[in-house]
């Protein structure tokens, strides 16, 4: 099956998107000091500035490199990057004007990260540190030094900057993690739907682990009193009914035995590689000698290197299970198709039967439900469940020209496929 995919957790990915944001802000204020000092547009403390950006970039690098690791991320350290950003914004306040800077608006940045990704209380706490910073700014700062023409001017035009950062970022991280959030309820939907599932599948398991247990015996005895029987009797007709009989208890031992074989090569994972046309090959003769009466065609429309899979018993159990659905609705005629691409391969039954009824579409599948008189309403149950747990899917469609359309899809790279 294909590794899954390590998913970060959502404190990581938010403080990942901090420092990207703070990088962006650190080039932008290095860039306007930068600007300020050639061009001599203000008299500022340049040593005090370059110093100040020194501990933001600083900042951002350790940052990095911290993420790289493997130690976890708490609301708490994301907290303390915050109030970095907050302290190293206060920085560079005072050493350009305090609270007269246009830019002072930018401490609402922070503060609406904050409120967006962390627990009220460090939202608190943020805040006033950020109003504590501004209060004394309003009393101390290093004043700017401009000529009153340019100085109206330089205001608004900063407020007007100020104001398109602050929306452009707050934009950009309220967006992501609308994001984030969509996704994280999306997992957690997936999570319970396969918890539900495993719980039915661990149920389904233990009553047929017991039932094939308690049927041992009886099927042992009916062995020995069959053939007790037709050595008893020497009429023709009823001997051949004890054969027949004798076959079909013969057939419930095999299948009992192929359950224990199966469960221990799953157990061992003693699986082979093979290529899929092979596999389906001989999925459908072990499923005509089950199912002598159903007739099938098939063609393979898959072009390229053919895909190679290791399936397990279950898998194949799954597609036993389908072609058998199939054949119920109509054992003749049906159309098995086996097609792929680069990503995955695709396996269609269509059977010419009455079709999947819209009233009853979405319980199809569902354990217990059934639309067949003799059915328990487990095997399109079991056999999705096995093929989601080789990273596939099973759909059934109603077929516009009449009957029922299966298809079966699974990734080219289901347990160890060869192929890119």
């Amino acid at each position: 099956m294909l590794a899954p995919v390590q998913l970060l957790s959502a404190t990581r990915q938010n403080l990942w998107r901090l420092t990207f944001i703070r990088i962006l802000v650190l080039a932008a204020q290095a860039g306007s000091v930068g600007l300020a000092y050639w061009f001599d547009l203000l008299p500022l403390p340049w040593v005090e500035l370059a110093m100040t950006l020194g501990c933001s970039m600083l900042l951002c690098v350790f940052t990095a490199v911290r993420l790289r690791t493997s130690w976890p991320v708490t609301e708490l350290e994301y907290a303390v990057q915050l109030a970095c950003d907050l302290f190293i914004h206060s920085a560079l306040l005072y050493f350009s004007g305090g609270s007269t800077n246009p830019f002072v608006s930018y401490y609402l940045v922070p503060l609406t990260i904050a409120a967006v990704t962390l627990p009220w209380r460090y939202s608190v706490i943020l805040s006033g540190i950020a109003l504590t910073m501004y209060t004394l700014l309003l009393a101390q700062f290093y004043p700017l030094e401009t000529f009153p023409m340019y100085r109206e001017k330089m205001q608004i035009y900063g407020m007007w900057l100020s104001f398109a950062l602050a929306a452009a970022v707050i934009t950009f991280f309220a967006a992501r993690m609308a994001e984030e959030l969509r996704r994280q309820e999306e997992l957690r939907a997936i999570r319970r739907e396969e918890g539900l599932r495993d719980e039915q599948l661990l149920a389904v398991a233990t009553q047929a682990a017991g039932a094939a247990h308690e049927l041992g015996t009886p099927l042992a005895t009916m062995s020995v009193l069959l053939n007790e029987m037709q050595q008893d009797h020497q009429d023709p007709l009823l001997r051949e009914d004890l054969s027949v009989l004798q076959d079909q208890v013969k057939l419930c031992k095999q299948t009992l035995q192929q359950l224990v074989r199966a469960a221990e090569a799953n157990r061992r994972l003693a699986v082979e590689m093979q290529d899929v046309s092979a596999w389906l090959k001989e999925a459908l003769d072990r499923w005509h000698l089950m199912r002598p009466e159903a007739t099938y065609r098939l063609q393979r429309l898959g072009t390229g290197s053919e895909p190679r899979l290791a399936p397990p018993p279950d898998l194949t159990q799954a597609l036993l299970n389908l072609l058998n659905n199939a054949a119920d609705a109509c054992p003749e005629g049906l159309e098995v198709t086996l097609d792929w691409d680069a990503e995955e391969l695709t396996i269609s039954i269509r059977d010419h039967g009455a079709g999947v009824p819209l009233a009853i579409a979405e319980q199809i599948g569902k354990p217990f439900f059934t639309t067949k008189g003799k059915g328990f309403g487990l095997g399109l149950f079991l056999s999705k469940a096995s093929v989601t747990r080789a990273g596939g899917s099973v759909k059934l469609y109603s077929h516009e020209e009449g009957g029922t359309l299966t298809e079966l899809r699974l990734p080219r790279a289901a347990r160890g496929d060869e192929h890119e």
